[in-house]
């Protein structure tokens, strides 16, 4: 009977360190690489929407953004201004935050999510009242593009 006790007191002890792990895991900011152009400065207003968020970033000053889009298979299409990679996926242009969390939450089987272009009203695209619709989409290696969300105007 005194071993039982002790087998479960250290099974106990075992499953209490894992769950403090995770949950240590769970808490901590997503690490994000962001590349940008040196010369493009709604990229930065972009970037303190994404820092209010929690992410832990990682800000890449680049001439050739042509060559990082490439790299991570940015389709021409839904090509911005700048590129984020977290937790291996991709984010083009100026997405919002809460959009960059519903993708690493439900983890779909895409390369990563763009806004296309820069929305007026978007994060880091703010100008005043001045808003127009716009979609995040989502795309794959294989080229397939889908609407990842929508945002409206009036939001």
């Amino acid at each position: 009977m005194h071993m039982n006790l002790i087998k479960l007191l250290f099974a106990s002890a075992l499953l209490a360190g894992s769950l403090n792990t995770r949950a240590e895991e769970a808490g901590k900011p997503a690490e994000m690489t962001v590349y940008r152009s040196p010369t493009c400065g709604c990229c930065g207003k972009w970037l303190d929407h994404v820092n209010q968020k929690s992410f832990n970033i990682k800000d890449v000053i680049s001439d050739d953004m042509q060559a990082i889009k490439e790299k991570y298979g940015v389709p021409e299409k839904l090509a911005s201004c700048h590129t984020a990679v977290v937790d291996g996926y991709v984010i083009e242009g100026h997405v919002p935050t809460a959009d960059i969390q519903k993708l690493l939450q439900t983890k779909p089987k895409v390369l990563g999510i763009a806004a296309p272009g820069m929305p007026m009203g978007s994060p880091g695209m703010e100008m005043g009242s001045q808003k127009q619709d716009y979609q995040v989409m989502s795309f794959d290696k294989d080229g397939n593009v889908q609407v990842f969300a929508t945002h409206g105007a009036d939001e």
